[in-house]
């Protein structure tokens, strides 16, 4: 049985925390790996033992918590795990209570992880392009300060996520963000004719610093191009694939 593969962010020190990528797990064909995602065609028992295993490697013991994903800028407090069909549809999560592990589903989209370790406050969210345009950060550092965290304390990491050497956009998409702030021009390269080349992590790293996150990592791992390590939506997309794998980033309080 190979082993979970975690990486952690030095920026978090010693808060429970991981990205993990497809290394570890028990599904197989396509989504061979750490598949954790129920809105895959995976078999439900196997989906259930990779997020067992999963939150063991993190945070053994813990009770994992996730969402209904839906790429907004919503984020939720966490008292408790919430039941399977009563999930929230938000995109954050925080919580200020020991044994509870936060997970955010990727398969592309930036997983960000958040802590205050001082005031014991965590948050994680989910990035992609709308949500973080949205302000999904913004929402989670918000709501961790409701729960005692100090925002000049919190530290962030922005994990596993398409680089923007694979990321190609049209000229549509571009305009989303210049309407925004003229500013958000530098976070796009030019490629072909009419189409750009987005840094998803970068602009994601831009908006926790624009919120007075002091302390910000950015791993620089390209989920679209290393898959042997991740799932990628846009990989499967591309070949034509019926279906793709999540894999997952966690936090929580020991």
């Amino acid at each position: 049985m190979s082993q979970v593969e975690v990486t952690r962010a030095r920026a978090l020190g010693h808060v429970a925390h991981g990205f993990l990528g497809r290394r570890g797990g028990v599904s197989t064909g396509m989504l061979a790996g750490l598949n954790v995602g129920s809105g895959s065609a995976d078999d439900p028992a196997l989906i259930a033992e990779n997020r067992r295993r999963a939150r063991e490697a993190v945070l053994p013991g813990a009770r994992l918590v996730t969402l209904f994903q839906i790429h907004s800028a919503d984020a939720v407090a966490v008292i408790e795990p919430f039941e399977e069909r009563l999930r929230p549809r938000a995109d954050a999560l925080a919580t200020d209570r020991p044994g509870l592990a936060l997970g955010i589903l990727t398969a592309d989209c930036a997983p960000v992880l958040l802590a205050d370790a001082e005031a014991g406050v965590v948050g994680a969210a989910h990035a992609g392009w709308k949500g973080a345009l949205g302000g999904v950060t913004d929402s989670t550092i918000a709501l961790m300060e409701t729960l005692g965290a100090k925002r000049e304390r919190i530290a962030a990491a922005i994990g596993p996520c398409i680089a923007r050497a694979s990321y190609e956009v049209d000229d549509a998409f571009f305009r989303r963000f210049a309407e925004v702030d003229p500013a958000n021009e530098r976070f796009f390269a030019d490629g072909k004719t009419d189409h750009y080349q987005f840094d998803l992590e970068a602009y994601v790293a831009h908006r926790l610093a624009a919120a007075g996150i002091r302390t910000v990592e950015t791993l620089g791992l390209d989920t679209y191009s290393d898959e042997s390590r991740f799932y990628s939506f846009r990989r499967a997309t591309h070949r034509g694939e019926p279906d793709y794998g999540r894999q997952i980033a966690i936090i929580g309080i020991s």
